[in-house]
């Protein structure tokens, strides 16, 4: 069962609500860090890519006594609307809501991976996580069902960020019973997050607190045309002996999977999704961007040997995949947009 509940959220209470959210973390280049980090010196970066946990934690405690963030006096569900313009030039809508979520394991096959991880980024975040003991952003899970929120009014929060903006409404205590119901049976799957729900499962497992056994997530419903996801292609520095069949130029629909080189397209053969047959093919020096155009230029600069151009994952094979147990190669997925980091703060 999926235990949800409401939470005291932390808050900034600033002017200018723009120059303190960012990104999530593991999105952030050093140059953009240095950008956000200069925007103003309460921006959520300090906390989330600190100089050091420790500064982390004494920048959280100063923030907090100074009334730069504040904690709600009650417990609350939230609403969230991100509206976008994919990379498909696609105006769209996603939301959800945002709850704290009891951490299960995942052999209980309540919460379900879908993508490998690696222990380098879990043990930074464990150590931020020990030394703040905050849950700093949210994790995204999907749940494969629907729910709707009528009159709303204006929300509490509101902020653009990265050409997606965000707003948060503050849900009415009735619509906890409702949810808590709902979600009994469900089974939520990671879409953005793995390696932060795999550290605070480790965190509660060493501290041991049912504080420590929360965290909190943005539940976004599956029926919506405003949950899309975009493929991540890899740039690679050697391809090994592989080859295909030589191609045109190929539109934005993928007649499957591509390899580009030497200014030439071919179709690779394979089984399974896109990720797969890449991840078996096994590719030295590879790099990841959402974008085709990018890729190519890589190659065409000569920063690179070859592309691989991936088509999306349907949102249903991510889901059978992770059903059966089984987990896909990371960047197999590309949700976008990610969630923006410093609307809602989760001190434990």
């Amino acid at each position: 069962m999926a235990q949800i509940r409401p939470f005291a959220a932390l808050r900034y209470d600033v002017p200018d609500l723009a120059a303190v959210v960012a990104p999530p973390y593991d999105v952030i280049s050093a140059g953009q860090r240095a950008e956000l980090g200069a925007r103003s010196p309460y921006n959520v970066v300090h906390l989330t890519l600190p100089d050091s946990e420790e500064q982390a934690a004494r920048d959280l405690a100063a923030w907090r006594e100074s009334g730069v963030l504040v904690e709600d006096e009650r417990p609350s569900y939230w609403w969230l609307s991100q509206e976008y313009v994919g990379p498909d030039s696609v105006e769209r809508r996603r939301e959800g809501f945002v709850a704290a979520l009891h951490v299960e394991p995942y052999d209980t096959r309540v919460v379900l991976p879908h993508e490998r991880t690696h222990a380098g980024p879990k043990e930074g975040r464990l150590r931020l996580l020990r030394a703040t003991r905050t849950h700093l952003e949210p994790i995204f899970l999907l749940w494969d069902g629907s729910i709707a929120i009528d009159g709303l009014g204006e929300p509490e929060l509101r902020v653009d960020e990265s050409g997606v903006t965000s707003r948060l409404w503050r849900l009415a205590a009735e619509f906890g019973a409702a949810l808590t119901d709902e979600l009994k049976d469900a089974q939520l799957l990671i879409a953005d997050g793995h390696h932060r729900y795999e550290t605070a499962l480790a965190f509660h497992e060493e501290d041991g607190t049912d504080a420590s056994a929360w965290l909190m997530v943005v539940i976004v419903p599956t029926d919506q045309e405003g949950l899309t996801i975009f493929p991540t292609h890899r740039i690679v520095q050697s391809v090994g002996g592989v080859s295909g069949t030589p191609i045109d130029r190929p539109d934005d629909a993928l007649p499957g999977l591509v390899l580009y080189r030497r200014g030439q397209y071919e179709l690779i053969d394979g089984d399974g999704l896109d990720s797969q047959v890449v991840d078996r093919l096994a590719p030295q020096g590879v790099t990841y961007t959402p974008s085709v155009s990018e890729a190519v230029a890589a190659v065409d600069r000569g920063e690179a040997e070859a592309a691989f151009l991936l088509r999306p994952t349907r949102i249903d094979d991510v889901w059978e995949i992770a059903r059966r147990g089984n987990v896909m190669p990371e960047k197999s997925t590309f949700f976008y947009p990610k969630l923006t980091s410093g609307l809602l703060l989760f001190p434990l």
